[in-house]
């Protein structure tokens, strides 16, 4: 296991470079995200194994996920609580080389396209995604879901309740139309994922006349807080939620929005049911990401403090069976506060993961030796 301290600022997003072995970039903010600065980290890993910063940048508002470009090695976007979008380049220092503002609160998430590469999609708490392109000043999609204004708030709500308002005034956000994370789908370069905090996970096809495809209830009602597409299976999907579950679904089980009703229908006020359900997290799950090297394997991380390797042994053949194989086949314990970023390395060895949380802890550690 290896670590680094971000001193001072809590970690957010983590990523491993498409491009390099040994370099990994950590989006972080100060006082837990709430108030102050955030730091872009760029870290290196030396052949003795000892991480140490290459180069950072400190940022006006706190930084809430990143994506490496897959367009150029040097480049990373980056998402900020005030709204924007930066875009910063190692050999640049000092300032971003560009700045978009467009959304009108906190930006949670950003995913780079991995197959047409040109472009990257972001969401924010005002309830809309945006598709960019690092060669434009101006969005070039704006992709919004229908609202939940005149609907029962959700549940339960993920913690912490991010916002720049009096603690006091926390309480009366409503969080239900927040989208906490979109990605594009490694198999197409037009299909999109979302899920918000009315528990619904979208489906999106940004060349179609009518890009919303599929919207259904992923938890319970509770918040869906993180959603990740299976890199071998086209149809299957991951997704997180303040229910405490990490649950596995095939998209083509559920009905479409110009479907008739069917018994596993998306109007259904608890959802359809998954194909798999793993169980073992004792607060809400932040992130779920599957693995690069094994369709069956997949990393979440928790208000727990901690991190779990899954197993995922369902098979889409046999789904009316309700039989749920697979389960937890690890635990990261050495984070002392929540848990919130994660990423697989995409080279050497297959299992090597990187963790970041609320402690100003990065760890480095292998998911086959837990």
């Amino acid at each position: 296991m290896l670590s680094f301290r971000t001193q001072g600022y809590n970690g957010y997003g983590v990523q491993y470079s498409p491009y390099f072995d040994n370099k990994i970039a950590v989006a972080t903010a100060a006082n837990y995200g709430l108030v102050g600065n955030g730091r872009l980290f760029i870290l290196n890993i030396n052949p003795q194994g000892i991480i140490g910063e290459q180069i950072s940048w400190e940022t006006q508002d706190g930084l809430f996920d990143l994506a490496w470009s897959e367009i150029h090695e040097n480049q990373v976007v980056a998402a900020s609580g005030d709204g924007s979008i930066k875009l910063f380049d190692i050999t640049v220092g000092q300032f971003p080389i560009m700045n978009w503002k467009e959304h009108q609160r906190e930006v949670f998430s950003v995913r780079w396209n991995l197959v047409d590469k040109a472009n990257f999609v972001s969401s924010s708490w005002d309830g809309t995604m945006k598709i960019w392109s690092p060669q434009r000043q101006e969005s070039l999609l704006t992709l919004s879901a229908p609202t939940s204004d005149n609907k029962v708030a959700p549940v339960g709500t993920a913690k912490p309740q991010l916002s720049h308002q009096p603690q006091h005034q926390q309480q009366q956000i409503n969080t239900a139309n927040c989208i906490y994370s979109a990605s594009f789908s490694p198999h197409s370069p037009s299909q999109i994922i979302s899920c918000n905090g009315s528990s619904q996970i979208q489906m999106w096809d940004i060349r179609a006349p009518k890009p919303l495809q599929l919207q259904y209830v992923a938890h319970r009602g509770l918040e869906t807080l993180s959603c990740d597409w299976n890199k071998y299976k086209s149809t299957v999907i991951a997704s997180a939620g303040t229910d405490k579950s990490v649950r596995i679904w095939d998209l083509r089980m559920i009905s479409k929005l110009d479907q008739p009703y069917s018994p596993i229908s998306n109007t259904h006020i608890r959802g359809p049911t998954p194909l798999n359900e793993l169980l073992g997290h004792q607060f809400a799950v932040r992130r779920v990401q599957w693995s690069p090297h094994d369709s069956k394997e997949l990393v979440s991380t928790s208000y727990d403090m901690t991190a779990r390797i899954w197993r995922d042994e369902s098979d889409e053949r046999a789904r009316f069976l309700n039989t749920k194989q697979g389960g937890m086949t690890g635990v990261f314990g050495h984070h002392k506060e929540f848990v919130i970023g994660c990423d697989y390395s995409l080279w050497g060895e297959p299992g090597w993961v990187a963790t970041t949380g609320w402690d100003e802890m990065v760890y480095v550690w292998d998911s086959k030796r837990l």
